[in-house]
């Protein structure tokens, strides 16, 4: 029986991992096991560097935090070796980095994740992980609303052109 310093370690982390949990606003579930020690600090950097947090944490604690946080559903992938990325403003880094990593490694595998709440099974991080990210998003959307605009600017300087080639010719025709 574990002692109560310890008992109370463990649910001070679970505390700790659910809040993180309920301000994040998507997540993933790794197996990483077989990652050696030099891929792991690179996969640590590049996720850090995208505004992600990777932690390593066993299941029973991982699952009671989902639980906390209002995340069911994914009690079923909390076996073996488990690690966690989670983003609080990025929905796809975290799936991007990881099924990247995971495509190239033979041992290391994508296990499930959570968007806002809900969970994610290893296919639905996968098409996370496809999407494009947030600033060609926004690129997107805003090329599609400068297209009417630029259209309109384009016929109105087109009348505009031929009044004045109207006008030059009527002013070259009283001149003659």
């Amino acid at each position: 029986m574990p002692s109560e310093k310890i008992l109370e370690q463990k649910k001070q982390a679970v505390a700790q991992l659910s809040e993180n949990l309920k301000e994040a606003c998507a997540g993933v579930i790794v197996n990483y096991s077989g990652i050696n020690v030099a891929d792991d600090t690179k996969l640590r950097k590049e996720l850090r560097e995208a505004g992600d947090t990777y932690v390593v944490v066993k299941n029973t604690l991982l699952g009671r935090a989902l639980k906390e946080a209002g995340i069911d559903g994914l009690d079923s992938v909390l076996e073996g070796t488990t690690a966690l990325a989670y983003s609080k403003t990025d929905y796809v880094s975290a799936a991007k980095i990881l099924s990247a990593y995971a495509d190239k490694s033979k041992t290391f595998e994508i296990k499930a994740g959570f968007v806002d709440g809900s969970a994610l099974d290893a296919s639905g991080v996968k098409e996370l992980a496809e999407l494009p990210s947030k600033e060609v998003l926004v690129a997107k959307a805003l090329g599609g609303l400068n297209a009417p605009i630029t259209g309109l600017v384009t016929v109105l300087n087109g009348t505009i052109k031929g009044l004045v080639v109207a006008l030059n010719a009527i002013a070259e025709q009283k001149g003659a």
